[in-house]
């Protein structure tokens, strides 16, 4: 190895221990802190219907559920290797919704 490349690659080892020394010190705050912790309640709520399937309260809801529903149907069915658990609980979230819309 001639110097030009080990103070290339020495170069890199620093920045990237300095960039994980950055990540440390935020405390690791990032993508992960966006998933909801504690996993699902014992009786689905109207709140946590809307987080499974990624929707907001408004006057779009009931057009936005059936394509919602689709869209994460098709990344988590269990038939394509997801969680026939996960697959339930948002098949019980698009119930939940739908049950309690018509009741509006």
């Amino acid at each position: 190895m001639d110097s030009d490349t080990a103070l290339v690659v020495g170069g890199g080892a620093v920045a990237a221990l300095l960039a994980a020394r950055l990540l440390l010190r935020r405390g690791g705050r990032g993508a992960s802190e966006q998933w909801v912790k504690g996993g699902f309640k014992a009786k689905m709520d109207r709140t946590e219907a809307l987080s499974v399937l990624g929707l907001k309260e408004g006057p779009k809801l009931r057009s936005q559920l059936k394509d919602a529903h689709r869209q994460i149907m098709l990344a988590n069915h269990p038939d394509r290797g997801g969680s026939p658990y996960i697959a339930s609980k948002i098949n019980e979230a698009k119930d939940l919704l739908e049950k309690q819309d018509k009741r509006r």
